[in-house]
């Protein structure tokens, strides 16, 4: 059983859809150019709301929580902080972070009236990704203050776009079924080659490496 002093910062123990909104937000971070942002927890066990509930209460140190009823641990909820070189709760960073999550539909404690939660963000358990967004690649989200938000795209092969051959006129269609004709008559290549010529099959590649093959076979 993990101990109420432990932190959870594992996005794995979020529900999918709250697992989703976080790396949709630390995403649009990266591309706004907010990098230095990390994770400093994700789920919350409703013995560990009770320990840090009482700090400030009846145990000493400063109020870090206003609920005993907190989303996380509903798994809808992840907290956040700042790397180097800003500090831990910058609040220009955390603002900036804010607006983005409300663009996306994920509620920012940052807009709580009774209490101020900057560096807090949950959604609903429907909360589905906003119209015209996606994830584009696979996004590291840091879980300490080393580490750096990366949004890692693969690269997409290109595409080879085969085109068939396309004569430039008449008479050099005529030319070159003429010239494909009597090498399958001369038994150098297949009657099949010929048939995908006459067919509008024949691609320009294949049909250079034809004229190389024939050439060759001739001058053996």
């Amino acid at each position: 059983m993990t101990s109420v002093t432990t932190t959870c910062r594992d996005l794995g123990e979020l529900l999918p859809a709250a697992q989703t909104a976080c790396r949709l937000l630390f995403q649009e971070c990266f591309k706004a150019g907010i990098k230095n942002i990390f994770i400093t927890e994700t789920y919350r066990s409703q013995e560990r709301q009770k320990y840090l509930y009482a700090q400030g209460r009846t145990r000493p140190g400063q109020i870090v929580t206003w609920t005993l009823n907190s989303n996380h641990k509903s798994r809808l909820a992840w907290d956040i902080a700042v790397g180097p070189p800003q500090s831990l709760y910058d609040v220009t960073t955390l603002n900036r972070v804010g607006a983005i999550a409300r663009k996306l539909g994920i509620e920012w404690g940052g807009t709580w009236t009774n209490a101020i939660d900057r560096p807090h963000f949950e959604v609903k358990t429907n909360w589905l990704m906003p119209k015209g967004y996606k994830l584009e690649g696979k996004i590291n989200v840091p879980t300490n203050s080393k580490g750096q938000v990366q949004l890692i795209v693969e690269d997409k092969k290109e595409e080879i776009k085969v085109t068939n051959w396309n004569p430039g006129s008449p008479a050099m269609k005529t030319e070159t079924e003429n010239f494909i004709a009597k090498a399958v008559k001369d038994g150098i290549i297949q009657e099949s080659h010929l048939k995908d010529l006459q067919n509008g099959t024949m691609t320009s590649d294949r049909l250079l490496g034809l004229y190389i093959t024939i050439q060759q076979r001739r001058s053996k």
